[in-house]
């Protein structure tokens, strides 16, 4: 599962993309599955840790403590969703016709 994000701590946005070990890592500390993101819905805490964890994966220098993350977050923002796995990507077949 892939996210995109963008976020400024007040040095200019960063744009970021959750990865697997991104997501593992969210549902570790949270004890919730992402699969339950889609009926639950993703609360800014959830974001922002999964802002601060990718850029920490992808060595993008950030306040080392979560909290301290959060409290220089200006923006946050999800730029791109993943698609569902199950209902997959629509083709030029699935569309209607003109």
């Amino acid at each position: 599962m892939k996210l995109t994000m963008i976020y400024n701590i007040g040095e200019g946005p960063v744009e970021v993309t959750t990865n697997l070990a991104t997501i593992v890592a969210w549902e570790r500390r949270y004890k919730r599955k992402i699969s339950t993101a889609d009926r639950d819905g993703l609360g800014v805490e959830d974001m922002a840790f999964l802002a601060h964890e990718a850029s920490k994966q992808r060595q993008i220098v950030v306040p080392a403590v979560l909290d301290d993350f959060i409290r220089k977050l200006e923006d946050l923002e999800i730029v791109s969703e993943p698609v569902n796995p199950t209902q997959g990507t629509p083709t030029e077949e699935d569309s209607p016709s003109s």
